[in-house]
C-alpha cells in the first residue's frame, strides 16, 4: 500500500535534476511513491527519469506527456496518477529540490497531530545558516502576490508559490483535482480555491 505519493513535474530538468538526492531519499522512504511526470521535454530529462524507474520501480512512476501542457496541466495529470495508488496523502515537489525531501516527514508529522488538517505548505523564508539565492525585487513581488492571494481567499498563507505542497487524499481531494486547472501559472491558488468552495459548500449543506 502507498502511504504517500509524490508528484514531480519535470520539463528540461536534466541540467539540475539531482538524481543522487532522489536515490538516496528513495532507498529509505517505505510506503512512498515518486510519480515523475515528464512534461514533454526535449533534452534527456525523460532518460534520466527513466533510469530512476528502472533502478528503483518500487519507488519511482514515469508520467510521459507526449508534448509540454505546463506546470499545472503535468501536476494535475501527476496527481490524477497518484490517485489510483490510494494514497493516505498526495501532493508535488519542485524538481530542483528547493525544498529538501527530508522536510516531508514534517509536512507528515503536521497532519498526524492535527487529523482535521487537509493541506500542508511548504514557505520560502529566510533562516540563519541557510543560504537562499533570490533577487530582492523577486521577493518583494512574491509577499505582494501572497498577500493579495491571502485577502483573495480569505486565508492566511504565507507563501502561496512554493513547490512543496501536500494533501490528505480524501472524496474532496479526487474532486478537486479531475478538472483541469483554468490558469497555468497560479494554479495552486486555483486548488486552494476549489478545496474553500468544496468546504463551505459542505458546511451550507450542513446547516441547511
Amino acid at each position: 500500500m502507498t502511504h504517500t505519493a509524490l508528484v514531480i513535474p519535470c520539463y528540461n530538468e536534466a541540467e539540475r535534476l539531482p538524481i543522487r538526492a532522489f536515490t538516496t531519499f528513495s532507498q529509505e522512504w517505505e510506503q512512498g511513491l515518486f510519480i515523475l511526470v515528464d512534461d514533454g521535454s526535449t533534452d534527456g530529462t525523460g532518460d534520466l527519469l527513466q533510469a530512476l524507474v528502472d533502478e528503483n520501480p518500487t519507488r519511482f512512476e514515469l508520467l510521459v506527456l507526449p508534448a509540454n501542457r505546463g506546470k499545472a496541466e503535468a501536476v494535475r495529470q501527476g496527481l490524477r496518477q497518484a490517485v489510483r495508488h490510494d494514497p493516505s496523502f498526495a501532493g508535488y515537489w519542485d524538481a530542483d529540490l528547493s525544498t529538501p525531501l527530508d522536510a516531508l516527514s514534517l509536512f507528515l508529522e503536521v497532519f498526524e497531530t492535527h487529523p482535521k488538517i487537509e493541506m500542508v505548505f511548504g514557505a520560502r523564508v529566510k533562516l540563519l545558516g541557510r543560504s537562499i539565492e533570490r533577487r530582492a525585487l523577486r521577493h518583494y513581488l512574491g509577499r505582494v502576490f501572497a498577500t493579495a492571494a491571502s485577502q483573495v481567499l480569505q486565508l492566511a498563507i504565507y507563501d502561496t508559490q512554493c513547490g512543496a505542497k501536500l494533501f490528505r487524499v480524501n472524496d474532496t481531494f479526487k474532486r478537486i483535482t479531475e478538472p483541469p486547472f483554468l490558469s497555468k501559472w497560479i494554479f495552486d491558488i486555483e486548488l486552494i480555491a476549489r478545496f474553500i468552495a468544496e468546504r463551505r459548500g459542505t458546511d451550507r449543506t450542513q446547516v441547511e
